[in-house]
């Protein structure tokens, strides 16, 4: 059966109702994550509440998570770009050399340790650096998760320690990254993290405190380890897309009204909802007794050092497809510099 015809008989819809006016657009969103996790309750569901109430009931909301409609996570973009539903959230990464000029942002040791800058320097950087590569879509919201971090069976104090741990990496760079660290890279995406720690499939995995609850790392593993100064390990980037047909089908005033819920300021927020469930995930841990570890700033460096060849790697990678991904990388420096400001 195809996708769409999945799509038009599907049930399991979140809908909400407002407005006094008759409705005349539905839109469909899609993305990868249960309901309750971190965006879809603190970013989709909040923005969806706002189309509605702002376009006075003219614009209806469904809300379909956890792959509700069918595919696979690495397909939500192309549903969005082909118009098999309307609007998705995903991991830019999960489509690997789709965004070859955006994944800079993955670059080790790049982003802050706020993920409400690091989504307002990589929405700016993209739109000036990079928007080609979204341009069979309409975007809403670019952001990133918080800093990465290590949730290992084993403590990890030092460099030594990740020696031939097999790690969950969510992308092609933090794929890379952990292999240069010394770590046997294991990919997949976040929904299948709790099955392969639980089976030890895995020894750990590198996710944000954010998404930690709702995949039970701090049930599963009990040594957690981030990094000294004011830049996090490694972030993922996510983009909140619309079917471009859907948005340039609708009256200006509707359009009014997406767009005043798109951009830099939808990305910050998007950014903030992540920064706030940094703070629960940790919070969860620390209730736990977990064994928290923030490895000092000389043990820092040793990582930054082992880490550089990762970045290498990328800027040979862009050279063989014609991107200066020197420029890009300075481009990007430059977009999280702007915003610590």
């Amino acid at each position: 059966m195809k996708l769409k015809s999945i799509l038009l008989g599907a049930v399991a819809t979140v809908t909400f109702a407002t407005g006094a006016m008759a409705q005349e657009v539905t839109l469909r969103v899609h993305q990868f994550l249960p309901a309750q996790a971190t965006i879809p309750a603190t970013a989709i569901a909040p923005w969806a509440e706002a189309v509605q109430e702002q376009s006075d009931g003219r614009i209806a909301v469904e809300l379909y998570p956890a792959m509700q409609l069918g595919g696979a996570p690495d397909s939500l973009f192309g549903q969005a770009q082909d118009g098999v539903v309307d609007v998705i959230w995903t991991v830019l990464g999960y489509t690997p050399g789709r965004f070859p000029k955006s994944e800079v942002f993955e670059l080790p040791f790049l982003m802050s340790n706020s993920a409400e800058e690091t989504s307002a320097a990589f929405y700016n950087y993209v739109m000036e650096n990079s928007a080609d590569e979204f341009e069979s879509v309409h975007v809403l919201a670019l952001h990133t998760h918080g800093p990465g971090l290590f949730h290992t069976q084993e403590p990890v104090n030092a460099l030594e320690d990740i020696q031939g741990m097999k790690i969950r990496g969510g992308s092609r760079i933090i794929s890379n990254m952990l292999a240069q660290l010394g770590a046997e890279p294991v990919g997949m995406p976040v929904p299948q993290t709790t099955e392969a720690l639980s089976r030890g499939v895995i020894n750990g995995t590198t996710v944000p405190w954010e998404v930690t609850p709702s995949i039970r790392v701090a049930e599963l593993v009990t040594n957690h380890t981030g990094f000294s100064g004011e830049n996090g390990l490694y972030t993922q980037t996510f983009g909140f897309v619309m079917n471009r047909g859907t948005y340039e089908s609708l009256p200006d005033d509707l359009k009014a009204v997406i767009d005043a819920n798109s951009g830099l300021e939808t990305s910050k927020m998007f950014g903030r909802a992540m920064d706030a469930g940094d703070d629960v995930g940790l919070q969860i841990a620390q209730d736990a007794g977990n064994n928290i570890i923030t490895l000092d700033e000389a043990e820092t460096a040793r990582w930054k050092e082992a880490a550089q060849p990762t970045i290498d790697q990328w800027f040979a990678d862009m050279d063989a497809i014609g991107i200066d991904g020197e420029a890009l990388y300075a481009a990007a420096q430059e977009a999280m510099a702007a915003e610590r400001q």
